[in-house]
Order: structure tokens, then sequence, then C-alpha cells
């Protein structure tokens, strides 16, 4: 079911043309009780919902996002949290795509297959290990394949062909494109070299592609929305988190602009 459901995301956004919008927030941030009032407030907004799975050193990631996993951790979050927020916001929406973010670390403590079936449980897509590569990739490919999960694959500009063709190979949901060197919330590549990358990618796989890393503002969504099957936002949502940490409804509000902002730049529209 979950490479059907996220076959279909990216079938229906393509059949309305437009960009599949994928939305990130590390689960537990602030608070457990605030973390599930806002995953599902960005939910009504994205195509696909990214649960981060807090981490104390998410090497891959810039300030934002790492304070995000701080909170998250000092509030206390469990994984047995993440799974029961994921859960939620399955059965709030049924048809949009959830995927678990995070480090090898979080499911190889757990136990790959523990980990694989609980998120199956809670009506997970698809997980994205950032820091195993396709090279990697047979440490719980099976097991994710057993439990019906997707393991979805980054590459970036510094990523070879043998890399690219490794990763379409084992890959499944979609690819997962870093559009530049450097950690989430840096500024974003040139659009010109993101798009001669996805070309070069889309000869090798006929998964969708999403780009992420460094979308803070509407027209650089808008841009990448002209060319790629999904855009990624992840620091700029969990900055909202940031600006209104002592007013709740503040917060959810803040996300549920910002969120509506970059969901009306998907439409596909030719780019000057």
């Amino acid at each position: 079911m979950s490479q059907l459901r996220l076959d279909q995301v990216f079938a229906r956004c393509a059949q309305e043309n437009r960009a599949a919008l994928v939305g990130y927030l590390t689960a537990g941030d602030p608070s457990i009780l605030q973390s599930e009032a806002l995953m599902l407030k960005l939910a009504e907004e994205v195509d696909i919902i990214e649960i981060g799975m807090p981490f104390s050193d998410p090497m891959a990631d810039g300030p934002v996002i790492q304070a995000a996993s701080e909170r998250a951790l000092e509030a206390g979050t469990k994984m047995h949290d993440v799974f029961a927020i994921a859960s939620k916001v399955r059965r709030a929406n049924p048809n949009i795509g959830i995927i678990f973010m995070g480090y090898a670390n979080v499911p190889y403590t757990l136990g790959f297959e523990a980990f694989a079936a609980q998120a199956q449980a809670a009506g997970v897509d698809g997980a994205l290990l950032v820091d195993i590569p396709a090279e990697e990739s047979a440490i719980c490919a099976k097991i994710f394949k057993a439990h019906d999960l997707c393991h979805i694959m980054l590459l970036a500009p510094t990523s070879t062909e043998q890399r690219i063709a490794l990763a379409a190979q084992v890959g499944s949901g979609f690819i997962y494109y870093v559009s530049l060197a450097g950690t989430t919330g840096a500024e974003m590549g040139a659009i010109a070299e993101i798009k001669e990358k996805l070309s070069l990618i889309r000869k090798y796989s006929n998964l969708p592609i999403c780009v992420g890393f460094g979308i803070k503002v509407p027209e650089q969504a808008r841009h990448i929305a002209a060319f790629a099957d999904g855009v990624v936002v992840g620091s700029h949502f969990v900055s909202q988190i940031t600006s209104n940490l002592q007013d709740s409804v503040a917060m959810v509000e803040a996300l549920s602009v910002a969120a509506h902002a970059m969901s009306a730049e998907m439409p596909r529209a030719e780019v000057a």
C-alpha cells in the first residue's frame, strides 16, 4: 500500500499540473501535544509529510532543525511518541504520504524489524535514513520491503553516476535530491545546476524526484516546482515554531500561513 499511496500522491499532483509539496517537522517539537497539533495542521496543506525522528546528533541538519531535535528530546519524546503522532496524522489524512526522516541510530537501536513493523502499523509509507547510503542499504532493505515501507534514497550535487544508478536500483517511493552540498537551512543551490542534475538522475530512475534543503521562500519553491516532482520545505516550517515558542496558537497559525503560501506556488508555470 505504501508505494501505491505515494504513487497516487504524485499521480494526483501530476493530473493537477503541479508539484507535490513535502513538509517536514520534528516529532515532539516543542512538546508532544503541541507537535501533534502542528503535524495535523501541516498535513492540511502538504501532499507528503516528513516526520523527523529526534536525535541527539543530527549531523545533516542546520541550527534550526538541530534546535528542534533538542527541544523534542528535552520534552521527553521517545519513538513510541513518534509512532503515535504518525498514527494520528494517518487517521486524519488517509490519502497523504507519510515519511519518517532521520538517522540510522534510531531504528538500529530499536531494531530494524521492530521499527519497520511499528511504522507500518502507524500507516507510514517510507523512511529516509540520512546516513544509510545506497551502498549500505542492504542493512534494512529486505526488512523494509517485508513491511511495505519504501526506502527513500538521498542524492546530492556530488553524487556520481555510479551512485545515482545504485540509488535508482535500491530505492523506492521517490528520490530526495539535496539541492546543496551542506546542511539543512543553508542557501539553496543554483536553479540551473539543480535542473541539470535532475535530468541526469532521470536517465537512471523513473521514480519521482523531490528537491529539498535551502528552500525558504515561495519564490524558490515556485522555481523548483516548475521541473521537480516535489518540493521539500523543512527549516522554514520549523522556524515558525521557533519564532512563536511562547504562544501555541500563534505557532500553529504561523505554520498554517507559511505552508499555505508554499502550497500556492506548486502549480507548474514557465520560469523566466
